[in-house]
């Protein structure tokens, strides 16, 4: 409209009456005009920030109340993808998308308002365009869609795929598999190229077809506006206004289409993030649970009773989410408190079940599980975890300090505190295990402030399940659960945590996975597990004197202890 009144009252007039004012004016619109595009720029990068904040720490938070068998039937990379990944696409579009949408739309519907009261019949041969450019667009956005859809799969994968080759490092130089890995990698790679690569060509198609239109447009709009204006009936001004409306509304819906198609394509996003939100865990708390005894980010803790740690299998029988046949059926056993329960069998037995059924992180598929006499079900999750000690045969780590990490399992400590449960003490068989913590601890570069690296990467797996079993002992639980938790470390310090185990044992319910069966004769319960069942139970004698599968496993593992002390030219232990 400022080029209209300049080529209609300035050029067409020969005058420069009243440009003063024109000017000021025109000045004025553009600083209004640069402050409206600051101020919505700003909100967009700020409404950006949040949406991506906020989508990270709800997906982050939901993942902390999913059950084990979530994460054993997703890989990491397929949840990272969704967390980092589809999130930062969501926060993107939806503010800088509807931004401009709103913009788009404001300035074409003004456009369109400003081209009928100027001149309506040139306006309706402008418009005629329009229904050819969406129909095309319809079509290309179909197409951009469904390639959208397959890049963001296979993006998925390649996400999988990366952080198995960083995790994985170490295994795949010692099995010289370097070039096996580089080529599955280039394959997903090169699936996603393609994949884009089609995308590519629809959005440049479509491209080309929104410039002919424009191009079409401003044909038409000088001939038939040219016509119009040798006639008379519209003044050259006039005319210079429709022929920057049929240039300008082009891209415009050139670009609101785009944003029409980012916005369907971020459906994908979508669906994905909450997917992954409605998912449900397979172990939750009722609400009259909840809200007596808190949640794992509002623990009710006043509430919380002692747990004593008695604990029963009544009639129990487990099947696991993903699987077809009933691991335990109709199990019952009594574990009073204080009591050593072990479990052994052959390797992939499952002996790990009736652990994850004690610390509840499955649920009975029928009977019940009780705690202190009462249904586990009855009081929270997070109430039964504060109270469990669980060593791992690999043990993880955070990134962070040697003290931070022994303050996981009691955020309060104080350094007093954690010195007592690391420090040497001859006079404590206790202390005396985790007087090898203390000892490797203070040879660190920087004592308890040495930092562990990812995972404990600067640490042996033999340190890390020392710092593991001392984290445990911080947290005093009343029931410790073992699992394989002294085949990482060398005899001597075997040696030592054997004693520390029997010590620290007294008094609290533990439950012992073992496959050195030398190292559990002292249990009072001892159940051999095959083919995820339980066949026997009993003490270390009874089972002997049975002579059946227990019996077995023991006098093989004795022989070969024999044959390798004898080749070692000692004695069997």
């Amino acid at each position: 409209l400022f080029q209209q009144y300049a080529i209609d009252h300035f050029i067409a007039n020969e005058t420069l009456a009243g440009l003063g004012g024109f000017l000021a004016l025109y000045i004025l619109v553009m600083i209004v005009q640069t402050a409206t595009n600051c101020v919505s720029a700003f909100a967009a990068c700020k409404a950006e920030m949040y949406i991506g904040r906020d989508l990270k720490r709800v997906c982050f938070n939901h993942l902390q109340t999913l059950s084990f068998s979530y994460f054993n039937q997703n890989s990491v990379g397929y949840i990272h993808a969704r967390v980092m990944s589809d999130t930062d696409k969501i926060a993107t579009i939806l503010a800088w998308g509807l931004m401009e949408a709103v913009w788009y739309v404001a300035y074409l519907a003004l456009a369109i308002v400003m081209m009928f009261v100027l001149n309506w019949r040139l306006a309706l041969c402008v418009m005629a365009i329009v229904p050819v450019l969406a129909v095309a667009s319809v079509y290309f956005q179909k197409k951009l869609v469904f390639h959208h859809r397959r890049v963001r799969e296979q993006n998925s994968k390649i996400t999988s795929g990366f952080n198995e080759g960083i995790t994985g490092a170490k295994t795949t130089k010692t099995l010289v598999i370097e070039e096996k890995m580089e080529r599955e990698f280039r394959g997903l790679t090169g699936v996603m190229k393609r994949e884009s690569v089609k995308e590519m060509h629809f959005r440049s198609l479509f491209m080309s077809t929104t410039a002919f239109a424009a191009s079409a447009a401003l044909a038409v709009v000088l001939w038939q506006g040219g016509i119009i204006t040798m006639r008379g009936a519209m003044l050259i001004g006039t005319l210079s206004v429709f022929v920057n409306y049929a240039q300008g509304m082009m891209e415009p819906i050139q670009w609101l289409v785009q944003v029409f198609s980012n916005l369907v394509n971020v459906q994908v996003n979508i669906e994905r993030v909450t997917a992954l939100l409605d998912t449900q865990s397979d172990v939750r708390d009722t609400p009259e649970v909840t809200a007596k005894y808190g949640d794992a980010f509002e623990p009710k803790k006043e509430n919380w009773e002692m747990l004593h740690g008695d604990i029963s299998f009544r009639d129990v029988t487990f099947r696991y989410p993903d699987g077809e046949e009933n691991v335990l059926e109709h199990f019952n056993l009594e574990v009073p408190q204080g009591t050593r329960v072990a479990i052994v069998g052959e390797t992939g037995a499952g002996k790990s079940t009736l652990v994850n059924l004690v610390c509840r992180f499955y649920e009975p598929t029928q009977g019940q599980v009780l705690i202190d006499g009462r249904d586990a079900r009855e009081r929270s999750q997070l109430w039964l975890h504060a109270n469990i000690g669980y060593v791992l045969q690999t043990p993880h780590l955070f990134s962070g300090t040697v003290l931070e990490n022994l303050r996981y399992g009691k955020p309060d400590a104080t350094m007093q505190e954690i010195e007592a449960a690391v420090k040497a003490d001859e006079d404590c068989i206790r202390a005396a295990k985790i007087a090898n913590a203390h000892y490797f601890i203070s040879h660190l570069p920087q004592g308890y402030d040495t930092q562990v690296g990812e995972g404990g990467s600067s640490l042996s797996t033999g340190e890390k399940q020392l710092l593991s079993f001392a984290r445990a002992l911080l947290a005093d639980p009343r029931i410790f659960v073992l699992d394989e938790a002294t085949s990482s470390v060398d005899t001597i310090t075997e040696q030592k945590l054997q004693q520390a185990i029997e010590t620290v044992m007294q008094g609290r319910t533990s439950f012992i996975v073992a496959h050195r069966l030398s190292t559990i004769r002292k249990a009072d319960v001892i159940l051999v597990v095959q083919d995820g069942r339980i066949i026997e139970r009993g003490s270390h004698r009874a089972l002997m004197e049975q002579k059946g599968a227990y019996y077995a496993l023991y006098t093989r593992q004795y022989r070969e202890q024999a044959m390798q002390a004898f080749l070692r030219g000692g004695e069997p232990a």
